[in-house]
Order: structure tokens, then sequence, then C-alpha cells
């Protein structure tokens, strides 16, 4: 050690600082040392104990953090001699930077309330405002999202990396898919011909939905009941469910089921396959599309509901004479 710190003198001596300074400066190029070998242990020791990449990732940050705030606080202790009350230097520091550092403070308060209120960790799947994306990187100022939806159908992803301020988590909503219930409702529309056995398909639907919905159903149930205690997430009814509604075109059977939020694309994919096979091998169950007909009422409608016809007097009066005539 005294081998290195007459090495830095000698080094720094070049410069021509006083002795008063040189003795700063090797404070610090040891502080930084110090603390970059005590992170480069502690992540050692992780990295033998778990493959987790998960931990792993959740480790380096918070070393990351740790040596950069102890790292500041040294500092300030050997420079700044006035500052040797670290609520002294706090407050100065922080009542110059919120001039000047407006913007990055409200992204440095964001990090600082995502941290501790935890709305979303890396990993999950979130909107924020207008966007939507699977979480996998938190920093200071920002995170970032792998975008989903915008022009890719079903919330898949779309490439591309999205660094959102972590400001906006004071200005714009914050939707979780996972937070507590880690499940969302899917709904297919079904729309079929009115002249179509409606009640048949809505059987045909039911009974698609509890088969490749059953043990979703069963595990969604636990996760509620875990979830009541924490917060008042209350579903009385978890299982799938058909609902029937017209349109113009036809009967609307709305199919209403629990799914992942990242397979919501391969549900509605074997779902639809699975109609398709079952409509195909009925002869009175049709989809509707858009379409124009003429409905006759007189005609086509039911007897007594059809419209009735008027006729005026002349009518009646010829009706009258041919009936005369006759006898």
């Amino acid at each position: 050690m005294q081998e290195i710190d007459a090495f830095l003198r000698s080094l720094i001596g070049w410069t021509g600082l006083s002795d008063e300074n040189q003795t700063r400066l090797i404070g610090t190029f040891l502080a930084i040392l110090f603390l970059m070998i005590i992170r480069r242990i502690v992540l050692f020791v992780v990295y033998r104990n778990t493959k987790d990449i998960g931990v792993q990732y959740h480790w380096r940050k918070v070393t990351t953090y740790t040596v950069f705030g102890f790292w500041m606080l040294i500092i300030a202790g050997i420079w700044f001699q006035g500052f040797r009350s670290v609520s002294t230097y706090l407050g100065l520091l922080s009542a110059g930077l919120a001039i000047a550092l407006q913007i990055p403070l409200t992204n440095l308060a964001g990090w600082i309330f995502i941290l501790w209120r935890r709305p979303f960790s890396v990993g999950q799947r979130i909107q924020i405002g207008d966007l939507r994306g699977d979480v996998i990187d938190q920093k200071i100022f920002m995170f970032s999202l792998l975008e989903i939806g915008n022009w890719v159908d079903a919330e898949q992803s779309t490439g591309r990396v999205v660094h959102v301020p972590n400001g906006k988590v004071f200005s714009e909503p914050v939707s979780n898919y996972e937070e507590g219930f880690r499940y969302i409702w899917n709904e297919i529309a079904v729309l079929i011909t009115f002249e179509s056995n409606w009640e048949k398909a809505k059987e045909l639907l039911t009974g698609i939905c509890a088969e490749r919905d059953q043990h979703l159903s069963k595990a969604a149930e636990s996760e509620v009941r875990a979830a009541a205690g924490k917060m008042m997430i209350y579903l009385s009814k978890l299982t799938p469910i058909v609902y029937t509604s017209v349109r113009d075109h036809g009967v609307l059977l709305t199919m209403r089921y629990l799914c992942d939020p990242r397979k919501r694309r391969g549900s509605e994919e074997i779902i639809w396959e699975d109609i398709l096979r079952a409509f195909g091998q009925r002869d009175d169950i049709d989809f509707a599309y858009p379409t124009q007909r003429f409905y006759q009422n007189q005609i086509e409608g039911k007897e007594r509901a059809r419209a009735k016809i008027k006729i005026n007097d002349q009518s009646r009066e010829d009706k009258h004479l041919r009936t005369g005539d006759d006898a």
C-alpha cells in the first residue's frame, strides 16, 4: 500500500498540485478502487450461487446504485471540507439541482418511486399511456420496454425497444398485466345468420371455451384468493362464458375466457380452429357477413305478425259488386 501511495504521489507531483489536493486525488482513486473491488466480490458470489438471469440482473443494478451512492458521499467528504455534515451537503446539492435540472430530477424521483412502490418490475408486461410492452431494463432516469401492439395484432412484439422517462409514472396511468392477477380476459366475437340454430351454436362455443380454458380457471381462482389479501380484487365468475346479442347481420355470440397475456394470439388461433371444425360439421349453422336482402313481411313474416294491407273504399265497392254479380 505504501508503494502505491508513493507511486501516486510521484505521478501526481508532475501536475504541480498542492499536497492537500494530491491527498484528495489519492483518496478519490483509492475510494473508487475499493468500491469497485467490493462490487466485484459481491457479484462473484452471486454468480456462483445462482444461474437465474433475473436475480443476476437485480444484483448488478443494486450494487451499481449502492456503489455510486457511497462514492458520492465519500468524494463529498474528501473535497468539500465545509460540508462534513451529510444532510447539509445533500440539502445544498438538492437546492441547486432542483433549479437547473428539473426534468432529470423528476425522472430521478420517478426511479425512487418505482423502486419503493413497485408499480412494475423487470419482466412484467405493462401499459403506460399509449405505450405497451415488456419491461426489459430499469435505469436511474428511464426504463425500457420491448414494444407490443402498435401495428402488430393481438399485442405481439414489434421488435422495437422504447425508452420511457421515469417521470412518466407521475403523469401517465400505468397498467400492469401481471400484478396481483396475472391473467386477462379475452373475447372472441362469432356472428351467425338469423336462420342458424343459435342455441346449438352457443352450446358448441361454450364447450370449446370450457375445454381450452379449464386449467386456467382453477389457477386463476387460487391467485384471486391470494391477491384478495393485498388488494380489493373480487371476481365472482372465472369460468368461460358465451354472451348472446343481436346485430344488423345476425346473432352475435361473444366468447369470454381467461388467457395468459403473452399467449393471447395463440389461444385465439386454437379456439378459432375448433370453431371452424365444429361449424363445418353442422348444416344448420352458418357464419354471417354483411349482405343486402329484401324482406317482404306479407310473404315471409309470421302469419300473425304480417303487416295488414289496407284496402281503399273503391276496392271494397268493386269487391261487393263482383260478389253481387256472382250471386
